[in-house]
């Protein structure tokens, strides 16, 4: 049985990945420093959290679900009690791109990522429907990147990947420089940025006399066919009024060197605001 060291096991990830790994195989030792971070572990999982040297001691696993703000100070502050051979997991990319992790040549450095339950799913049950996130009851993918370490690695960090994301319907192997094309480049800099302008759009109608409720279907209702048909999730195409629109509004809503965006610099830019 491998021995799993979770530390910020209070924070809002080390809840969710704490009460999955706890129905595990993996011997999970629970590390919060913050006095209300281990009644939120007591109170929300039942379980007791160990002191950072107990916990590391005999550690194959050790999962820093902390902020990425946080990675640089809790890494280099334990990794001295990180025993050689042991697995680092962070669960975001953006530490490790931008050379947060200490250098331990004798320590595997592994990320995993969740992609979250998709728009279109089969979810039969209205729980799985709810569960936007992911890791309570709707099937998601996730992404996974070994840093650094031997390869034969890999099938460990993917366990904990499925164990904390569950339950996975897909996993996929990526390099870490590109999950950080995945977050922040095409998830954040670009999705979270066009959906803000779609909530300020839908204000703009509301504010010009739209009843709200009439405006937010109207969106959501659109969103749901346009998005079908765009990623071939349908079979269908726009309409020639359609095309017209997306021909002369995207000029007006986007640069036309938007996906500079995507360019290593920008990446590692955005990263470095980020952390």
């Amino acid at each position: 049985m491998a021995k799993l060291a979770l530390f910020g096991a209070g924070g809002k990830m080390g809840i969710r990945s704490a009460r999955n790994l706890l129905g595990t195989d993996f011997d999970v030792a629970l590390v919060e420093i913050s006095d209300a971070g281990q009644a939120r572990v007591k109170a929300e999982i039942g379980a007791d959290c160990v002191p950072a040297e107990a916990a590391l001691k005999g550690a194959d696993v050790v999962l820093l679900a902390v902020p990425d703000t946080a990675i640089k100070a809790v890494s280099h502050a334990i990794i001295d009690q990180i025993e050689t051979g042991a697995m680092v997991i962070c669960l975001d990319a953006a530490g490790p791109f931008a050379g947060h992790l200490p250098d331990r040549s004798d320590v595997t450095y592994f990320v995993t990522h969740p992609c979250h339950p998709p728009i279109f799913n089969d979810e039969e049950t209205q729980e799985a429907r709810n569960d936007h996130f992911g890791g309570i009851a709707a099937k998601q993918g996730i992404v996974n990147a070994l840093m650094q370490g031997p390869d034969e690695h890999y099938a460990l960090g993917e366990k904990v990947g499925k164990a904390i994301y569950a339950p996975v319907a897909r996993s996929y192997r990526v390099t870490v420089e590109q999950m950080a094309l995945l977050e922040p480049g095409l998830s954040e800099t670009v999705c979270a940025t066009l959906l803000a302008v779609m909530k300020e759009a839908l204000d703009e109608v509301v504010a010009r006399g739209v009843p709200e409720d009439a405006a937010k279907d109207f969106l959501l209702g659109h969103m749901n066919i346009l998005a079908a048909v765009t990623f071939g999730h349908v079979d269908g195409v726009f309409s020639d009024a359609c095309n017209l629109a997306i021909k002369f509004g995207k000029p007006v809503l986007m640069k036309d060197d938007w996906k500079r965006v995507f360019e290593p610099d920008e990446i590692a830019d955005s990263i470095q605001r980020i952390t």
